[in-house]
């Protein structure tokens, strides 16, 4: 599950696999306010927001395959990098189990 972090009037500023801080909230995938501030952000002006998306899944896809072809083995990376791999796997699972995602437009 996704945690936020929420301004003095309850918006969403930032959004985290981890708990950062006791301040930091745990959320469903699908609570309003986080779905709203998924969207602020697909719909940015910045041309990188939508290509930082699609890069971060290339290199999971990226470490996903060097691992699978035992050219470096999961535990090589630092435990830091793990958690987050592990924590976005856990992540992008629960949202295809819950369909919110289609195979073609998979960029989490």
């Amino acid at each position: 599950m996704p945690y936020i972090k929420r301004d003095a009037q309850g918006a969403v500023l930032a959004v985290s696999l981890t708990q950062e801080t006791e301040e930091w909230i745990e959320v469903p995938v699908d609570f309003p306010a986080l779905v709203s501030f998924n969207k602020s952000l697909s719909d940015a002006e910045s041309p990188f927001a939508s290509s930082d998306l699609a890069m971060a899944r290339v290199l999971e896809d990226l470490i996903d395959l060097l691992v699978d072809k035992s050219v470096i083995r999961f535990t090589d990376l630092p435990d830091a990098a793990q958690k987050k791999l592990t924590q976005r796997r856990s992540v992008r699972a629960s949202m295809l189990k819950l369909n919110l995602l289609d195979s073609e437009h998979d960029v989490i």
